[in-house]
């Protein structure tokens, strides 16, 4: 395996991580898993956020900070915590714009 496959593997694998937490927040809110401990939509909502807000910070100190194997998988985690935040951010405008067009 080379260098290069080795950069490209990490990234995913940083990727991957991020996506499988998140993929596993939205599965456990439609299921309504943790219902048993009080949760309700605001909790999840929460999680969903935290992960994508750490993931994203987390991978830029790892990309700064760590060793060239490393970086890559900081690469990843970045990216995938940024799809997380752009998820955020849509889901907010779109309620938004839906609270501001109701019929009252």
């Amino acid at each position: 395996m080379t260098e290069i496959d080795r950069g490209r593997l990490a990234a995913l694998a940083g990727f991957a991580t991020t996506a499988v937490l998140l993929t596993l927040t939205v599965i456990a809110f439609l299921n309504d898993t943790f219902e048993s401990f009080g949760w309700r939509g605001g909790e999840y909502a929460y999680s969903f956020i935290w992960i994508a807000l750490g993931s994203a910070l987390v991978g830029l100190v790892v990309k700064v900070a760590a060793p060239a194997p490393w970086r890559s998988a900081g690469t990843g985690l970045a990216l995938a915590g940024s799809v997380g935040v752009l998820v955020v951010i849509a889901l907010v405008v779109t309620f938004i714009w839906a609270w501001s067009n109701m019929a009252v």
